[in-house]
């Protein structure tokens, strides 16, 4: 028998409220929030674990919850509620009628497991704007980098803004976080060359080698990188500007350093 919700005062509507809301919550329960119908089923290609579909009959099409039913784990539990609730607990304006509570996955850079050689890897110091971190998560995704690390997170990566973004992409790459010194210490560990986008001691990006084991850094536009990444960096580069201001916005920064380094690889 299908299992229906109709009252705004359920325990379950109210937790996916608060996950939606609080970071705090999901850290705490391990779950979160994914709306819309296809970063459901990206999550769901990413491995992600799907507990609970939560579907208004009104809006989504009977179609569609087939495509979900037939496409995720049984184990996941579908469950009918009113459009009144939808509205209630949907992040997003724009509305598709479905969401989905999962678990979380463990982050830690130490978890992050990569392939032996030719490896690239874009990395954000703590990324203020949630729609900076989308836009790089869908640069990345267009790039197939090996993965993206977020240094010193602001926010978790399961955060609705990110997670709506970056159209799903959060969970088509390979993501991890960590704190500045620990991801150094990764990347020295599996000697990856660290190319630091800095003003100082700088070369032009496009007379680096980037073929060689590499991870691209950006810092945010307003401070740039911490002092510890330009101690460690490999090489610190820089994208010529012609224009009156020294600046770009770190997602534009970062599709041009990392599509030139897929250039020199032929793309693969």
């Amino acid at each position: 028998m299908q299992k229906t919700i109709s009252s705004l005062q359920n325990p379950l509507i109210k937790q996916v409220a608060l996950l939606q809301e609080k970071s705090r919550e999901r850290r705490k329960s391990g779950l979160f929030v994914i709306e819309g119908l296809r970063e459901i089923l990206l999550a769901n290609k990413g491995g992600y674990i799907l507990k609970t579909i939560l579907y208004c009959a009104e809006i989504i099409s009977e179609k569609d919850v087939v495509q979900l039913k037939q496409s995720i784990s049984e184990a996941t539990e579908f469950i009918e509620i009113t459009s009144e609730i939808y509205q209630k607990i949907a992040y997003r304006g724009s509305t598709e009628g479905v969401l989905a509570i999962a678990n979380a996955k463990d982050l830690t850079v130490d978890n992050l497991q990569l392939q032996q050689k030719d490896i690239l890897i874009l990395i954000a110091e703590a990324p203020e704007k949630p729609g900076n971190i989308g836009a790089i998560l869908r640069t990345a995704d267009a790039a197939k980098v090996d993965a993206v690390i977020v240094a010193n997170p602001k926010t978790d990566m399961c955060n609705p803004n990110i997670i709506r973004s970056s159209v799903g992409c959060v969970f088509t790459n390979t993501i991890a976080t960590g704190s500045t010194s620990e991801i150094i210490s990764f990347l020295k560990n599996h000697n990856i060359n660290i190319y630091c986008a800095a003003l100082q001691a700088s070369l032009p990006y496009h007379t680096i080698d980037f073929t060689e084991n590499s991870a691209i850094v950006m810092g945010t536009e307003a401070t740039g990188l911490s002092e510890e990444w330009l101690q460690n960096s490999t090489q610190n580069i820089i994208i010529p500007m012609s224009g009156e201001i020294d600046s770009m916005n770190v997602s534009v920064a970062a599709g041009i350093l990392i599509f030139e380094a897929k250039r020199q690889r032929g793309f693969n």
